[in-house]
């Protein structure tokens, strides 16, 4: 089992990055170590120059997330923690696997299509080709599962098309070059909302910062949002059912019950009948409870620059250890010399 995945370093880490993917990080590097294999995590700081960008600002928030990521239980000993920077082995990865992919396969992707919006001839080309370096990402690595959220399911698919395309024209059947990864959907992954608009994702680019709540919240913010999240004025049902066509409700016991380790219809359970002026005093004293521990560990961590320079350092070196025969193997396929 070798696990990988990767998270963007920008903008401030929320809840949303927390509990629809940290916690699964935590897991999977328990799961992966149990079965003798690897969990991969990098920070796709490669990823983050498609877009307009501060190179100063990209700096430091690559070096928050690798506090960020180790304060909510990441840890290095158990876990290959790197930034791609590091790794040369992805970019060169990403133009080797660039002859394989084709320009209608990445014209269909849905992301693009958002990203680029109407102006997509003022896109950068990485932008457009941004799945091809997600698929060297996964397939440097010989990965055997990548955890995959709704919106990245698409990306998978196509690094698995470019495998098996590389496959089939380079390799032999009884020596392919790459591992065809399979997803992995873990049952309890949340999916948490925006405070502001139970329809929308809670993301770091949404201009109100209300809209979320920031892992370097203080107590009295994150108490503050959950008073002011957007709700409607009936009780709670005491069955899911009951929170059909209720975006908010459902976003704020999901949120509950994500934090407690349990699930929505037991959240309703216990507080089926109660009005938000009961519910969310409750919601707010439970993700202090959980967030605060992190956040003091974060604070400690971000600005020990010496610790999280030798975290990136050793999980670079792991990381360049494992990717090389892959590259070597990608390489000779292909006729070249090196």
């Amino acid at each position: 089992m070798r696990v990988v995945s990767g998270i963007q370093p920008t903008g401030k880490p929320h809840l949303g990055n927390y509990l629809g993917a940290i916690v699964n990080y935590v897991k999977l590097q328990e799961e992966a170590q149990a079965a003798g294999g690897e969990c991969l995590i990098f920070l796709a700081d490669l990823h983050a120059i498609s877009m307009p960008h501060k190179p100063a600002v990209l700096h430091a928030a690559t070096l928050e997330m690798v506090a960020t990521l180790v304060a909510c239980g990441v840890d290095p000993a158990k876990a290959i923690l790197f930034n791609q920077a590091q790794v040369p082995a992805h970019a060169e990865m990403q133009w080797l696997l660039n002859g394989t992919a084709r320009m209608g396969w990445l014209n269909r992707m849905t992301q693009w299509k958002d990203k680029a919006g109407k102006n997509r001839e003022g896109a950068s080309a990485a932008l457009f080709t941004y799945p091809v370096l997600q698929a060297a990402d996964v397939l440097l690595y010989q990965a055997t599962h990548v955890p995959v959220g709704e919106d990245q399911k698409q990306h998978l698919e196509l690094a698995r098309d470019i495998a098996q395309k590389f496959n089939n024209d380079f390799a032999t059947e009884d020596a392919p070059v790459f591992t065809l990864p399979d997803p992995y959907i873990p049952e309890d992954a949340a999916r948490i909302m925006s405070l502001r608009d139970g329809t929308k994702k809670m993301s770091k680019s949404d201009p109100s910062d209300m809209s979320r709540i920031n892992l370097t919240d203080t107590t009295e913010e994150m108490a503050q949002k959950v008073k002011k999240a957007k709700t409607d004025p009936e009780p709670l049902p005491s069955e899911l059912a009951g929170l059909e066509g209720r975006a908010e409700a459902l976003n704020l016991v999901t949120i509950f019950a994500a934090l407690a380790g349990s699930n929505p219809q037991a959240v309703l359970a216990e507080y089926g009948g109660q009005g938000f002026g009961q519910f969310k005093p409750a919601l707010a004293e439970l993700l202090v409870s959980v967030l605060e521990p992190i956040r003091d560990r974060f604070v400690a961590l971000k600005d020990d620059r010496e610790s999280l320079d030798a975290i990136l350092a050793r999980g670079a070196s792991q990381a360049r250890e494992l990717a090389g025969p892959t590259l070597d193997q990608a390489y000779t396929a292909l006729g070249l010399v090196r």
